[in-house]
């Protein structure tokens, strides 16, 4: 069954809890390249767990856009280098970077952005109209940048996994021609952690240092940590965390290991007995999942957060709860988005707002806000794309509606 499996989108492999491939805001949900090639999947189903399932017991009310986020927004808008369009990919706690793709027609790169600072290239792509940068972080410090590059326009094309050193010197980590997890680089304590297809449906997650220890020219083989049918890992506070199917195949759960021992980690709370859920996401406190509704229900946006007896169910229905997918956290903040546009959650006030005006694309992440769409309605690359990157540990509340029960 799963072993053999192919990788969809929507499937193991291609999910992050953080992202997602190129951020192109003129994509209506999913990544950016074409999703019509092979991918690797986990089953599917209603999550289930070993207690009683979550409880909505303070269904979240919509609320409108408020000017002062408006204005905030606006206010972090990142301007493109004159004749260049700029793709997000990634942004950084408290709004210290962002890592963008730049593309002018004769060329494309992958560049980082530093406060109010000009781009700083990364990689000039060899092929600007079929490489793609898919994914990237970068350290605590800022030196190291992990990146990942896509190189052709569906979901199985070749990709190519790297780290520059902001002091001089770039090395490949990692090549990849198999199906498999796209890879979601996460840089953590002086290493790189990733996962890539090892053939017959499974996956390996790997970790390399982002130095090349000694004075030697050779850097050593990336160290296997864990091997099954998973997806591309994420970090949660100090572990590093996946969705993993079972050995028979017939359901998944969530893993984790831990970056101060590398080895296998207990999760908090009730995590450890959740089955089948989709699109984790986690800050290391609040944790996010979506649940698929059973015999046709509807999905469902659920939280948890630690000291709480229980996950609770915040948001169901269409439209913000129709189809959405790329969860991201960042303190009192989720953001995620659908086929039509993006939206946030503020659990202080269980108020949630349409974040764009159409499509688009939204996340959150370590006191940082970052909202990606177009500005004309068109979709395609002749539209004029928007990049807003805010702290969101700064914005007010969401005002919870009057009638909101």
């Amino acid at each position: 069954m799963l072993g053999s499996a192919l990788l969809v989108l929507a499937g193991l492999g291609c999910s992050p809890a953080h992202k997602s491939g190129p951020t192109d805001p003129t994509a209506s949900a999913g990544p950016s390249p074409s999703s019509s090639g092979p991918a690797h999947a986990l089953p599917s189903g209603s999550a289930r767990t070993a207690s009683p399932p979550a409880t909505v017991v303070r269904a979240a009310c919509e609320a409108p856009l408020p000017e002062s986020w408006r204005s905030a927004l606006a206010a972090g808008e990142f301007r493109a280098p004159a004749g260049q369009r700029a793709v997000l990919t990634e942004v950084g706690p408290r709004a210290r970077w962002t890592v963008v793709q730049l593309s002018d027609g004769r060329s494309r790169r992958a560049a980082v952005v530093e406060a109010a600072e000009a781009p700083r290239t990364l990689l000039t792509f060899t092929d600007p109209v079929e490489h793609q940068l898919l994914a990237a972080d970068v350290s605590a410090d800022g030196r190291w940048t992990a990146f990942a590059v896509l190189e052709g326009r569906t979901l199985d094309s070749p990709w190519s996994l790297y780290v520059q050193d902001a002091q001089g010197g770039m090395r490949r980590l990692a090549r990849s021609t198999l199906p498999g997890p796209l890879p979601q680089p996460v840089v953590r304590n002086g290493s790189v952690f990733w996962a890539q297809g090892t053939g017959k449906g499974r996956a390996t997650i790997f970790s390399s240092p982002v130095r090349r220890p000694g004075s030697g020219n050779r850097a050593p083989s990336p160290r296997a940590l864990h091997s099954g049918v998973l997806d591309a890992p994420f970090a949660a506070g100090g572990l590093l965390v996946w969705r993993e199917a079972s050995a028979d195949g017939r359901s998944t759960r969530l893993s984790a290991l831990s970056f101060a021992t590398l080895r296998p980690a207990g999760l908090p709370g009730p995590l450890a007995a959740l089955r089948d859920l989709r699109s984790p996401a986690s800050d290391g406190t609040t944790w996010a999942w979506i649940e698929d509704g059973g015999d046709g229900g509807e999905p469902r946006l659920v939280v948890w957060r630690q000291g709480e007896p229980s996950p609770v169910a915040r948001l169901t229905g269409a439209p913000a709860a129709e189809g959405l997918d790329q969860l991201r956290i960042s303190g009192e903040l989720i953001t995620w988005r659908t086929p039509e546009a993006a939206y946030a959650l503020d659990l202080r006030t269980s108020a949630y707002t349409r974040i764009t005006p159409q499509y688009g694309y939204a996340q959150a992440r370590a006191g940082t806000l970052a909202v990606a769409y177009n500005r004309d309605r068109e979709k395609g690359p002749g539209a004029r794309s928007v990049i807003q990157v805010v702290r969101a540990d700064r914005l007010p509340r969401l005002a919870q509606p009057r009638d909101c029960g």
